[in-house]
């Protein structure tokens, strides 16, 4: 495994990470499709991440253009139907996201875990690998390919195969909380974290089969909010950012 980037620049804690987004997180003020400034924003801060010679790759959601479970439970869809369109809904942000990443001068490629040849590259591991040794942002659209497993579980299947020596978890808050701050003023939030504790205290960090295939296989995750300007570029460098989890 080669983690040194041509463009290495200062140290950095991690040399190879890969950032879960939601699909929610490109949207606009409605919640929904998106979002020309924030698709912009989320850009910028991936390529700061980059300059710093950090190998980043990428995995996001759909949810705001279709969320399969949802739709399958009011509608007339199969689930596994459902799905899959979810699956095409995080292809079209993966697009969005590598077109407004290389605006910013970085080189990127989106690989789809179903076959859509016309528009992305398929997931093959050792491709992928080889764009992040050359310094190519990988988006890794499309889910884990299969029914009724989340993208968090895709971000962890995706983190483990590549090496990823971290995997970053956006969310709406800066870090895990033991209750909903934006619903209590008390909440308190922890920075650090093992995940016999997040389990023990029933914290949402994440789906409970991607958190339990982190606590199995020892892949840290950090829990940060990337809304909040130069957090990821804080994060790799190892500062304290967000909710650390660890192994026990």
């Amino acid at each position: 495994m080669n983690l040194e980037s041509p463009d290495a620049g200062e140290a950095t804690k991690y040399k190879r990470v890969l950032l879960k987004i939601s699909g929610e997180a490109l949207a606009g003020p409605d919640g929904s499709g998106i979002d020309a400034e924030t698709l912009a924003y989320i850009a910028g801060e991936i390529a700061s991440v980059h300059e710093l010679g950090v190998q980043t790759s990428l995995v996001v959601g759909g949810g705001n253009l279709i969320r399969g479970a949802a739709i399958s439970s009011h509608v007339a869809i199969n689930r596994s139907v459902a799905d899959h369109m979810g699956m095409m809904g995080t292809i079209m942000n993966g697009m969005a996201l590598m077109s407004a990443i290389e605006h910013c001068g970085v080189p990127a490629r989106v690989q789809s875990a179903i076959a859509v040849q016309e528009v992305c590259e398929p997931f093959i591991l050792r491709r992928a690998v080889r764009h992040l040794e050359k310094g190519r942002v990988v988006i890794f659209a499309g889910g884990t390919g299969n029914p009724y497993f989340t993208t968090d579980s895709a971000a962890v299947l995706r983190a483990l195969e590549t090496d990823a020596q971290c995997l970053f978890k956006a969310t709406k808050v800066d870090g895990v909380y033991d209750k909903d701050p934006h619903k209590f003023d008390d909440a308190v939030k922890y920075e650090t974290l093992t995940f016999g504790e997040a389990i023990s205290k029933k914290l949402a960090v994440m789906d409970q089969t991607a958190f339990t295939m982190c606590q199995d296989h020892g892949m840290p995750v950090v829990v940060l909010d990337l809304m909040q300007k130069g957090t990821m570029k804080r994060a790799v460098a190892g500062e304290p950012v967000g909710t650390l989890v660890t192994g026990d």
